[in-house]
């Protein structure tokens, strides 16, 4: 081996040498400038390097030429790493809020559904996802809970769920003022019933009759209800099935029910006034000391005489009192000793006034028939009736204005209508010239608490009607 041969040759070139002196001079400098962090930071990308510093220069040469080309900054692996750890928390905020689920206030198993034709319970559980088995488990849970198997068209369902579907909660609103509810326990499903307790305020109607008065009512904004009770308090001086005229007018105070600032049910008539062909008749409603209610004129007399004016409220007079009368069915002069009031089949008839029911009964050509005794005086007739009313029966008592039976066509009758009678000490009379006594007035002792009560609900009226009427005009 010669001497050259021998000779170890050097490990690395120069300039790999001279490279790797530089280095050792930078990282050198580096640890007196940084601070740790910074330099941990730069031992994680160095440790990346190539072999080669000339290798490791390409490439940096060449990155650089594709951020420029790109305008996008290059991605270190550090940066990725922080952006990783960030990015959810970049997302949350970045994505839109689910806004019904936020503004709902119900919760999310929540359920509602509306009763169409032909729904069932069964039918409205299947909606909610619900198996048949837990209808009869609510209905078997409670008495009460039969309730909600008697579904009305539109009436909503509210359901609550458990997180895996089982019913929590039923409830419906079965009226304005009422709502049922079932709510699931230990034992099953309890019942509950909430009923809201309205407030009570007075409202006011005017009218003027141009037609018949229940449609000239109703117009005006009053109840069916109420325009019966109207008739009934005035029914002792007016004639409702042949005295009223277009022209007619009338004034009511009521009580109304309200729930929400929605009216939801009406109380009893507290003032009215009806004016009937020129003449205006005036009635307040007061409960003496002992709690007992009744009708007075605005001066304290009484609005309640022996007897009604008409047993069917708003009957058409079909035949009237007559000794000459020839029969349609009989064909032959027969007197009529009473007035004949059609109306449609089934329409209430009233007694007349208080006492005691002599029969109720077929009696030959009066079909179906009530005799009233009222007193030791007077007595009425109800014939042709289609039927008598719960409790009606011979020997009973009755009081002035309750149903003693209803217009039908049963014995010598052409078609549906009352045969009324009035007789005095056993002599027919006509019931419809016949005078009637008046009941008695305010008493003293109460008088001055009664006009405390009739002066401003008159007023009220006087003024209502001017403001309507003034508006009106505009």
């Amino acid at each position: 081996m010669t001497k050259e041969s021998s000779k170890a040759p050097p490990l690395y070139p120069k300039t790999h040498l001279l490279a790797a002196s530089g280095i050792a001079a930078l990282l050198s400098l580096a640890l007196l400038v940084f601070p740790s962090s910074d330099v941990e930071a730069k031992k994680t990308t160095l440790s990346l390097e190539l072999e080669s510093p000339a290798e490791q220069l390409t490439q940096d040469q060449d990155a650089a030429e594709a951020v420029q080309a790109t305008n996008e900054p290059a991605a270190s692996p550090f940066a990725q790493i922080e952006n990783s750890a960030e990015e959810p928390q970049e997302t949350a905020q970045a994505a839109p809020s689910p806004a019904p689920v936020i503004e709902e206030k119900k919760s999310p198993n929540h359920r509602e559904v509306i009763v169409s034709k032909g729904d069932t319970l069964s039918t409205l559980f299947e909606k909610v996802g619900l198996p048949a088995t837990s209808v009869h488990e609510v209905l078997a849970s409670d008495k009460q809970a039969k309730q909600f198997s008697q579904l009305k068209h539109g009436q909503k369902l509210e359901f609550e769920l458990s997180p895996d579907g089982q019913l929590t909660n039923l409830h419906s609103k079965i009226s304005d003022v009422e709502s049922i509810t079932l709510t699931k326990n230990d034992k099953g499903y309890a019942f509950n019933r909430i009923t809201a307790k309205p407030t009570v305020r007075s409202a006011y109607v005017h009218g003027v009759i141009n037609s018949s008065l229940s449609q000239s009512a109703a117009r005006a904004g009053l109840s069916h209800s109420l325009t019966m009770d109207m008739a009934s308090v005035f029914g002792y001086d007016v004639d409702f099935a042949q005295d009223i005229r277009q022209g007619d007018q009338f004034d009511v105070i009521y009580e109304q029910k309200v729930v929400n600032g929605k009216a939801v049910g009406n109380g009893p008539i507290l003032s009215a006034r009806f004016t009937n062909r020129g003449k205006t008749y005036t009635a307040v409603r007061y409960t003496n000391k002992q709690g007992n209610s009744s009708y007075y004129t605005a001066d304290g007399n009484s609005m309640r005489k022996a007897f009604i004016r008409t047993p069917v409220d708003f009957a058409r007079i079909s035949s009237k009192f007559s000794m000459g009368r020839k029969h349609p069915i009989l064909n032959k002069i027969r007197a009529h000793k009473g007035v004949d009031y059609a109306a449609p089949r089934g329409t209430p008839i009233k007694a007349a006034g208080d006492g005691k029911v002599l029969l109720a009964g077929r009696r030959g050509g009066y079909g179906n028939t009530v005799i009233i005794q009222h007193g030791n005086t007077y007595r009425t007739l109800y014939g042709h009736m289609q039927g008598f009313a719960k409790g009606v029966q011979t020997g009973s008592s009755v009081k002035q204005g309750q149903v003693i039976g209803y217009i039908g066509t049963t014995g010598l009758s052409t078609g549906p209508h009352l045969h009324y009678e009035f007789q005095v000490n056993g002599v027919h009379v006509d019931p419809l010239g016949q005078k009637v006594a008046m009941a008695d007035p305010i008493s003293k002792a109460e008088r001055a608490r009664f006009l405390a009560q009739s002066q401003p609900l008159m007023a009220r009226m006087d003024q209502e009607k001017s403001t309507q009427l003034a508006s009106s005009k505009r």
